[in-house]
């Protein structure tokens, strides 16, 4: 009896030894993506992380209607060769939602203050929409800190002959602030956000996922998400100003751009070659403003295959 007591007990450590060294494993995998939130420039920044990489680290910033979830799909694609940190935005998700500070340039700041945290200088930057002012406002105020920057599909205020695009259809929509545009849309979020997802795409029935709408429906819907959203729109002046003195000095690292045949299409490409030296410009067949949604399969190998490509090749 105790030899089979004995035995088993040992046959018990053996598997608990097993187990233990599956669940390090797996915790250590290069592509588990983990979530982390930082103090930093004033403002608490909820992020998720990946990767073990040796290259440069890459940051990845979502746009409006979306926080840092958007880039889940590609953040394991990188994680093996370098540390992937998508934030999400002051104001959007789990993230502060200060009264002010929504100007690309200080959101760009509390960016940097959350790679310096993380011991990070020179960094790859991604972003879409929103996300691409302030990955551009990072570009143009750390230039030294920058090794290659992607802009997403939306446009850059204040450069070149931008304001046919401000004043498109949607010129409500950038002045949609304030109490009762707050009133209209408590608890209507989802309806509200309809507009973006369905509008924008190049085909509604293929655009933002039921259950991806939920989740953002759900995180603007946190105390003081909508009208930080708002806030980011109602900065556009601000940021034109800022942006205009930004090209002043077009920048020199390597810019991709991708932008959607039936959403921005070539504009955002030509903006570009006005403030960078070393731009090349993808149009995605086929897709509207959801890149990573509506065509995944065109958007995310590009964008692999610019930030693995060491930045001396590329210029």
């Amino acid at each position: 009896m105790n030899t089979l007591l004995r035995s088993f007990q040992r046959t018990s450590s053996a598997l608990l030894v097993l187990l233990s060294m599956q669940l390090s494993a797996h915790a250590a995998a290069p592509d588990a993506i983990q979530s982390h939130s930082a103090n930093v420039n004033g403002v608490t920044l909820h992020y998720l992380q990946a990767g073990q990489g040796s290259q440069s680290p890459v940051v990845l910033l979502h746009g409006y209607a979306e926080t840092s979830h958007m880039w889940r799909p590609l953040m394991p694609q990188l994680a093996d060769r370098h540390v992937v940190i998508a934030p999400d935005l002051r104001g959007a998700g789990t993230s502060s939602k200060p009264d002010g500070g929504y100007d690309k340039k200080t959101m760009a700041q509390d960016i940097h203050a959350l790679v310096a945290s993380l011991g990070y200088r020179k960094i790859k930057i991604v972003g879409h929409d929103i996300g691409l002012m302030v990955a551009y406002a990072y570009a143009a105020q750390y230039p030294d800190e920058v090794d290659s920057i992607v802009l997403m599909d939306a446009f850059l205020p204040g450069v070149g002959d931008w304001t046919p695009v401000w004043l498109l259809r949607d010129l409500w929509h950038f002045h949609f602030y304030g109490e009762t545009p707050l009133k209209l849309v408590d608890g209507r979020e989802r309806i509200y956000f309809e507009h973006f997802w369905n509008d924008f795409a190049a085909d509604r029935t293929h655009s933002i996922p039921e259950a991806d709408r939920q989740f953002y429906a759900a995180e603007y819907a946190r105390p003081g998400g909508m009208r930080a959203g708002f806030e980011y729109f109602r900065n556009f002046e601000q940021d034109a100003k800022d942006f205009a003195g930004f090209a002043r000095t077009p920048l020199q690292m390597p810019m991709l751009v991708l932008s959607g045949e039936k959403a921005g299409g070539q504009f955002l490409i030509d903006q570009a070659r006005l403030v960078d030296t070393h731009v090349q410009g993808i149009i995605i067949k086929g897709s509207g403003h959801w890149l990573m949604e509506e065509a995944p399969q065109q958007t995310i190998p590009a964008l692999v295959t610019f930030l693995d490509t060491p930045v001396a090749a590329k210029r």
